[in-house]
């Protein structure tokens, strides 16, 4: 055999190794859920959620807690209802509140979320903090901070689906939907507000077509943008899938496997639906016990298209591209 198909299959199985991703744990409980943001606190799960349509408590985020991110309890509805700034800045208060996301920062633990309604990009981003989160109570102790950054109709983009990354130089707020794509703009650590004069970049386009959810994780040197393509919402219908683009700084330009730019389209599919699992997506990055962990939503065809959260470790293969494992066989 010669030199060089021994050096190929030693690549090969090299490769091979490296792209061996983990299994999704089998999840029981309470998993119904629509746009997943979690964080871990000493061991213990929390997630929030996009509200509930027009419900009592207002449609505000809700949460659940679990011990070990594999059985999960339904922990209730941020209470108080919608802050009335959302009706004066938007000229109604929208039938629930989406796709919250936490972060946190010098023991602060920072919600955004989003108010908006479908096909219109008249919305706002949102800001609630807690100066002492309890991941076993994770519907507890927020205080509304007013408006972080708003969308007219006139503009652009579209200010729904934010997500914090801070880095070393710095604190930034993905967001976007549709229209023009993927932003990004600068904000103050501290405040969790838009630094004043910082304008949104754009880090992903498909020029009008169905781009939402991004989130960002910083992972040896590189920075890597999720973000859902297709469309949420239908069900089983539903045909959102998982993308990715890689980037050296957390402004971009994000690139795919073959090098395409996420600003004109390109991306690297992460998961795709597959048998009772259909429309994984409304991701987001999160750091898990063990390392880092993309949590999401998908449509379960075997219970009639509900959405339930899904949770997959992140490993890498040999070119330092994030791999997720299989759907679960089975499912509690």
């Amino acid at each position: 055999m010669s030199k060089r198909a021994i050096g190929a299959i030693v690549a090969l199985a090299l490769s091979a190794a490296a792209a061996a991703a983990e299994d999704q744990p089998v999840l029981s409980g309470n998993i119904f859920i629509h746009d997943p943001s979690v964080v871990v606190i000493e061991g213990t799960f929390a997630s929030f959620a996009t509200g509930v349509e027009r419900a009592a408590d207002g449609g505000t985020p809700r949460t659940k807690s679990s011990p070990d991110g594999l059985t999960w309890t339904e922990t209730g509805a941020l209470q108080g209802g919608q802050p009335e700034w959302i009706a004066d800045a938007l000229g109604r208060m929208p039938p629930n509140l989406w796709a919250p996301s936490i972060s946190e920062y010098e023991g602060t633990h920072y919600l955004y979320y989003a108010a908006s309604t479908f096909g219109s990009n008249n919305s706002a981003i949102g800001l609630m903090t807690n100066d002492a989160f309890d991941a076993t109570d994770p519907a507890t102790g927020w205080r509304d901070q007013g408006m972080v950054l708003r969308s007219h109709r006139s503009d652009a983009y579209n200010a729904i689906d934010p997500f914090r990354i801070d880095t070393e130089g710095g604190a930034w707020l993905a967001f976007g939907s549709f229209w023009d794509g993927i932003h990004l703009v600068e904000i103050d650590p501290r405040s969790g507000k838009r630094i004043d004069d910082a304008e949104p970049l754009l880090i992903a386009s498909r020029h009008g077509g169905a781009i939402e959810a991004p989130a960002i994780l910083e992972h040896d040197g590189g920075y890597f943008l999720f973000v859902s393509f297709g469309h949420c919402c239908r069900g089983v219908a539903s045909d959102y899938r998982i993308m990715v683009g890689r980037s050296d700084a957390v402004t971009g330009p994000y690139r795919a496997k073959d090098g395409a730019d996420m600003r004109e389209g390109g991306a690297t599919e992460v998961l795709a639906s597959d048998g009772r699992y259909r429309g994984p997506g409304g991701q987001e990055a999160f750091m898990g016990p063990d390392g880092p962990m993309l949590a999401y939503h998908y449509y379960d065809a075997a219970a009639g298209g509900r959405p339930k959260l899904g949770l997959a470790p992140l490993s890498w293969d040999a070119e330092g591209w994030p791999v997720i494992g299989p759907f679960p066989e089975a499912e509690g």
